[in-house]
Formats: structure tokens, sequence, C-alpha cells
């Protein structure tokens, strides 16, 4: 059994950017290859041994628990048709009974408001944080080499990635006072600091293994940039508790909250699928191919 058993998924984001789609449907339920993004992420929690999923949602976001649910009449369709492959594709989607519970987050205050609302869920024992906008890429989960890590060294953890001097703007950068291997011990997190005053260039990105002590700093907690609550502050203010390390995790992340990393990661999963490889290879080929002069 792994010594994080809950994981918390941020999930009450309106996803303007990929209006008009999101009018009807939340950005989580948006299909990479076959599944949705927030499959990704829940398989990716159960392999790291995750045993509780909270969400924390809003208004419209009900078809997050309908994904999860039992669809008895569809499942006797199928097995009535003898359609086993896509019976199997549906196993996926079930969750043993009482895994799964929401939270409403009424209004959109920011990253740290969205955490706190699920302290009575997860009480007092350390959680994960899954943004499922973050997707990631891996041999193995990044989640699952987390706990791995955080099972030795404790305290507060996030995943962190290296990022070029000029992207540091667009993200929460560790300020790193020693490294060993994989792991920064940090002295903190600075949020989207200006490349010439970034402490490192070790971006940090959705994933967060998170000590309870986090919850007394989140409850004290005053709005920060963009007048919301950043869970990035609440982590510095716990620093000399608990600690933070950032991890840097075996992997390639894809930003799909973004139209573009969306793009980018549907072809990078599609060409792992062997039946889909070999003819999206071509395709892909033929369309970035140089044009030709017509004689």
């Amino acid at each position: 059994m792994s010594h994080i058993r809950k994981a918390v998924f941020p999930v009450a984001g309106m996803g303007t950017r990929f209006l008009p789609a999101t009018k009807s449907i939340p950005k989580e339920m948006l299909p990479l290859v076959d599944r949705p993004l927030i499959q990704y992420a829940v398989d990716e929690a159960r392999e790291a041994g995750i045993e509780e999923f909270i969400f924390v949602t809003a208004a419209g976001k009900g078809a997050l628990e309908d994904y999860f649910d039992t669809a008895a009449a569809l499942e006797q369709r199928l097995e009535q048709s003898g359609k086993k492959d896509a019976l199997n594709a549906l196993e996926r989607t079930r969750m043993p009974e009482g895994a799964l519970s929401f939270v409403r987050q009424n209004n959109p205050l920011g990253l740290g408001h969205a955490v706190r609302l699920a302290q009575k869920l997860v009480g007092d024992e350390a959680f994960a944080v899954i943004l499922p906008d973050d997707v990631i890429r891996a041999p193995r989960g990044a989640l699952s080499q987390m706990v791995d890590a955080h099972a030795s060294y404790r305290g507060h953890m996030v995943a962190s990635m290296d990022v070029t001097l000029a992207q540091t703007a667009s993200y929460g950068v560790l300020d790193v006072e020693a490294e060993n291997g994989r792991i920064a011990h940090a002295r903190g997190m600075v949020e989207k600091p200006r490349p010439d005053l970034a402490p490192s260039t070790r971006a940090v990105i959705g994933r967060y293994i998170l000590e309870p002590s986090i919850f007394e700093q989140l409850a004290n907690l005053g709005p920060g940039a963009g007048g919301e609550l950043q869970l990035t502050d609440a982590i510095n203010a716990d620093v000399k508790k608990a600690g933070v390390t950032g991890y840097r995790f075996e992997g390639e992340r894809f930003d799909c909250g973004s139209i573009l990393g969306f793009v980018q990661a549907t072809a990078a999963f599609a060409l792992d699928r062997p039946e889909l490889e070999g003819e999206l290879r071509t395709f892909l080929r033929e369309r970035t191919a140089p044009l030709r002069m017509v004689a």
C-alpha cells in the first residue's frame, strides 16, 4: 500500500481557451485520442496507489460525475451485441464504490482555495494534488515516481522540470538550495518571476504531494498574484515547518490547458498506439513535406 492514499483534482475551471467546445462539456472531458483528459489523471493516480479521489468541481461539471458512474444500459447493449472490446474499454471508467467524492467550488478564487475546500475529505494525512491540464507521457507515472521519492524525503514535494530562462515567467520556479539527483531541496518558490529575477530554471508543474500542515497555511492565506489564493504562497509559508523539495520526473509534459499543447499531446499519444502509428506518421510526413514547385 502507498502511504499517499488520497488525491485532489481541481477541475472547477471554465476552460475558456477551448470555447466554444467547452460551452457544453467540461474541459477535462475533451478527448485525447480516445480518453478524456480526466481519465489520464485518474489512471496516473491509480498507478501511484491512490484509493480516494476528490474532485473540486463547479457548476456545469456534471459530466465528470456521470463519466465515472456505471452505464448499465450501455453495457447491457454492448454485451448483447457481442462488442467485447467496447465493453472492455469501459473498464477504466469504473471506480470502486465510495472512492469518488465531489466538492463544489462556488467562486473561482484560485488553486489554493480549491485545495483548501478538500480539507475535510483529506483529513490529517499527506495527500496528492493533480492538475489534469498537465498530461505527462512517461514509462511510469510521474505521481508514482514522486510517491516513492516522498517516502524518503517527506515534507511538501512538487513535480519539476527544466525550462529555459525565458520560460520562467510562465511558471512557478523553485529557489534551489541544493540538488541530489532528481531531488532539489528548495528555500521556497517564486510565482512567474521575470527571467532576470528567476532563482533557477526548475519550473513547477501540476503534481504535488502535500503534508496536512498546508491547510493551516491556506486558512490564513490572503490573496496573492491575480487576486487569487495561491498554493505556492501557502507552501512558501510552510517551508520552515515542513520543507519543500522538487522532484524532476522522468517523462514529457504537455500543457493541455492550451490548444497547441493539446494538439501536440494528441499527436504524441496517437503515435504511441501501434494501430495508429503507421498511417499517422505517413499523414504527418506528407502534410509537413516542403511544397514542391509545379513545373
